[in-house]
Parts: structure tokens; C-alpha cells; sequence
């Protein structure tokens, strides 16, 4: 009985909240928390912007400042053409990425209870634990990455790479072939590192849940501060491929 309540308390908390059927169904609460943390991003750092000053700055600004030069670092070592899209995106993408993995930080029980007192029968909070969310800001930087392919390269450029390189003019079906899986490896990669580590640090939270009381504060504590180097490590690492896999984009052979 004891397996089976926990199995079901595991199962209850990496259940979305769902809305329509088959291909078309909607995760409500990805869709919510994803919406609500890109937001707040975008409204901090446009009330940082607004009221920047060249006198003493506020702790707002000396963030948003400190961010921005460790992103622009980044961009500058990794990206070696121009283009002012990206260091903005850069930015966003480490800063929503980060926000939605710090939601396991959360006490596991606190807003699922709260959304069941609402009449909602489940309730995930990590937006990064839904395969769904990573593989949409995958696919989004695998659009770009086709776009600035074919903008930067031309149609003609782009094309000849992928049928002649790296082997020659004469092995065009091995360099089309290993070309479509190096493209299709990027948003695979991308969206399942992502997931997977996010989703393992929720699980662990989960499982330290269901320990007795007295235990949980001896391991929930050590686990939540490596945890925070996780979940940074993470934005910084979709962050930096993006930036990596844009600039081959930009890259002529």
C-alpha cells in the first residue's frame, strides 16, 4: 500500500494539467507558468532600462547591468559575425530558461495544494520538466538557425554546402546524410538535456518529499543548493549552444 500511495504521489506531481485530446492537447500549466516568468523577465529589465541611470544605480539596475555584460562576454567569444539579434536573444534565453528551472526550488507540495483547493486535480510548476516546452525552444533555435543559413549563405551557398561537404562533390549522399543528422541532433540535444536534467532534479525533490520529516530538512537543503548549480548550469548551457550553433549559421566553409 505504502509503494503504491508513493507511486501515485510521484505520478500526481509530473501530471499537467491538460486541455483537448491526441496532438492537439494543451499543458495549461506549462503554457501558464512559461507565460507569467517570461513576462516578469520582460517587465523587470524594462523597468531597469527605464529608469537607468548614469548617477548611483539601484539593485535592479547593477543586476540587470551584470547580466547583461556576462551575456554580451559570451556572445562576443562565441559569436564571430554580426548581428545584433543575438545577444538579445542570448540574454532572454538564459534568464527564461533560468526562471523556469528555479521553479523546482519550490516547496513540492505548496502550489499543487493550492490549485487542488482551486478544483484543479493536478498542477506542474517546472515549465523545463515538460518535453513539450524544450523541444518548442528548440525547434524555435533550429528555425533560426535554417533562416540565417539561407540569409547569410544564400540559397545556392547553402545548398552546395550541404551536398559537398565535408567529403566532396563526389559523395553527395554521405555528406547529405550527415548533414541531416548533425541539423537534426541540434534541437534533439538542445531539448533533451534540458529536460532531462530538470526533470531529475524534480523527481529528487519529489522522492525526498515522501521521506519522514525528520529527514527531509537534512537532504532537501543540501540537495536545493546544488540544485541552484544545476539549474544555472543549464541556462548557461542552452544559452551558449544557441549562441555556438547561430554563429556556424553565420560561418561560410
Amino acid at each position: 500500500m505504502a509503494a503504491n500511495s508513493a507511486t501515485e504521489y510521484i505520478i500526481h506531481h509530473l501530471t499537467p494539467l491538460r486541455a483537448g485530446e491526441g496532438f492537439w492537447t494543451l499543458h495549461l500549466d506549462t503554457l501558464f507558468f512559461s507565460a507569467v516568468l517570461g513576462l516578469g523577465f520582460a517587465l523587470t529589465f524594462k523597468y531597469a532600462a527605464e529608469r537607468a541611470t548614469s548617477d548611483v544605480p539601484g539593485p535592479i539596475q547593477n543586476f540587470a547591468e551584470m547580466l547583461v555584460e556576462f551575456v554580451d562576454a559570451q556572445v562576443k567569444d562565441a559569436f564571430h559575425s554580426r548581428n545584433p539579434l543575438i545577444a538579445p536573444l542570448a540574454l532572454t534565453i538564459f534568464c527564461w530558461v533560468f526562471l523556469m528551472n528555479a521553479m523546482d526550488l519550490l516547496p513540492v507540495d505548496l502550489l499543487p495544494t493550492i490549485a487542488a483547493l482551486e478544483g484543479m486535480p493536478y498542477l506542474r510548476v517546472v515549465p523545463s520538466t515538460d518535453l513539450n516546452a524544450t523541444f518548442a525552444m528548440s525547434l524555435s533555435v533550429f528555425g533560426l538557425i535554417l533562416y540565417y543559413s539561407f540569409k547569410v549563405k544564400g540559397s545556392w551557398e547553402f545548398t552546395k554546402e550541404v551536398l559537398t561537404h565535408p567529403f566532396g562533390v563526389w559523395f553527395i549522399p554521405f555528406n547529405l546524410i550527415l548533414r541531416l543528422v548533425e541539423e537534426l541532433a541540434r534541437p534533439v540535444s538542445l531539448a533533451l538535456r534540458l529536460f532531462g536534467n530538470m526533470y531529475a532534479g524534480e523527481l529528487i525533490f519529489i522522492l525526498i518529499a515522501l521521506l519522514p520529516w525528520y529527514l527531509q530538512p537534512l537532504l532537501s537543503f543540501p540537495w536545493a543548493v546544488f540544485h541552484i548549480l544545476i539549474i544555472t548550469l543549464q541556462a548557461f548551457i542552452f544559452m551558449v549552444l544557441t549562441i555556438v550553433y547561430l554563429s556556424m549559421a553565420h560561418a561560410s566553409h
